[in-house]
């Protein structure tokens, strides 16, 4: 890994675009407070969970005072039940990177949301957005019949998406029958055609900066950041917004690490909130007896838990263990998505001036052919206080 000790600070033209690409928990709102400071930056969110309104502590988002005193760009912009494309991502960014440029500022870009930056960095490929009928069609039919025979779908009309694609990877199986339903034409041959990245803009200078702390200290980290959420009431938000919004479990919003888990232990303990009228229990209930943890299985604890409701075991013994389980696979997920960051930032390490022409389908693993030379500046480091050093 590259760790460069020069000062970019009397290169950055008026012109260039900043990315900070770290892990979660590894310190990047700290860093781009710092960075906003010093007058040069504007600061652009990068994190799919931050577009959120009402999800702000499972999803570390600034606090009220620190939003006003730092302000974000893309921050709070949709409920929980709204769908937000990358595509609308991508246009956004365009059109505030334009702004920042008039206004003087560098757009620093600051956020964990890989797929939102391999957008960016990559290009998109010209899939049409989702018409909502279509949409609401192929929901309706994946609940009454399930995810498999979406799959089996997909393998009579697009066989490449069906030999690339997870069985169990719901959201990517329902898009892809949505956009050939939406267009007869296979979401692979969408994505096999040309992609233009805003990374490309010639009247621009990228540069791609990435952090990847040691491991351990990350893991830590993490858990110091959980331990907080649970303390500041991450388990309360959640109903809070089970109350307030007609919310179901396959939302982007619902699937975000952390809030899933607590979605799952609200339903293993038959939380009343599910009794909500705009709410549908059974899709809850169903979600959760059918979904597959293919990642965390604790065995033990799930046999416990199974033994003591169907004893004398009062319900607070029984709320405790589940509990117990939800912060476990909570701390495990966050760990996972970490672990996918590493090895996305990791390939993008890897990347050379002498990459040659290739493209990636959707599979952050697959990123060592997405970026190809495309003059974008691309420097990794160990820590924060090095990419602080490289920007000041």
């Amino acid at each position: 890994m590259r760790q460069s000790s020069d000062s970019l600070s009397h290169h950055l033209t008026d012109n260039s675009v900043v990315c900070l690409m770290a892990p979660t928990a590894s310190g990047k709102t700290a860093l781009a407070y710092e960075l906003y400071d010093t007058g040069r930056y504007e600061l652009i969110s990068v994190d799919s969970a931050l577009i959120y309104r009402d999800m702000n502590i499972g999803t570390a988002k600034p606090t009220t005072a620190e939003l006003t005193r730092y302000p974000h760009h893309l921050v709070d912009i949709v409920d929980p039940m709204q769908s937000y494309s990358v595509a609308e991502f991508v246009n956004d960014v365009a059109q505030l990177i334009d702004n920042c440029h008039q206004n003087g500022k560098i757009p620093l870009l600051v956020g964990g949301t890989m797929m939102y930056y391999m957008a960016l960095l990559d290009g998109l490929s010209p899939v049409p957005d989702s018409d909502h009928d279509v949409r609401a069609r192929v929901e309706q039919w994946r609940q009454e019949e399930g995810i498999d025979a979406l799959y089996e779908y997909l393998s009579q009309v697009d066989p490449a998406s069906h030999q690339r694609l997870n069985a169990t990877d719901t959201q990517r199986i329902t898009r892809a029958v949505e956009v050939y339903l939406q267009t007869n034409t296979p979401i692979s041959d969408w994505q096999a055609q040309p992609k233009q990245a805003l990374a490309q803009n010639p009247n621009q200078q990228w540069y791609a900066l990435g952090v990847m702390p040691d491991r351990p200290w990350l893991h830590t980290r993490i858990e110091q950041r959980l331990e907080i959420m649970w303390n500041d009431g991450l388990v309360a938000e959640v109903i809070d917004l089970l109350n307030k919004y007609p919310l179901t479990p396959n939302l982007p919003s619902m699937r975000c690490v952390g809030y899933r888990q607590v979605l799952e232990y609200l339903v293993q303990i038959e939380h009343p909130v599910f009794e909500q009228p705009h709410l549908d229990k059974a899709v809850f209930y169903d979600a959760f007896k059918t979904e597959k943890d293919t990642a965390y299985k604790n065995t033990k604890a799930e046999s416990t838990l199974q033994i003591l409701a169907q004893s004398s075991v009062s319900d607070a013994q029984i709320q405790a263990l589940a509990c117990q389980q939800m912060q476990n696979k909570a701390l495990y997920a966050t760990r996972q998505l970490a672990k996918r960051q590493y090895t996305w930032l990791r390939k993008v390490s890897q990347l050379s001036d002498s990459s040659v022409d290739s493209s990636i389908n959707a599979s952050p693993i697959d990123t060592q052919n997405a970026l190809i030379n495309r003059g974008i500046k691309i420097e990794m480091f160990t820590s924060m206080a090095q990419a602080k050093d490289y920007l000041q």
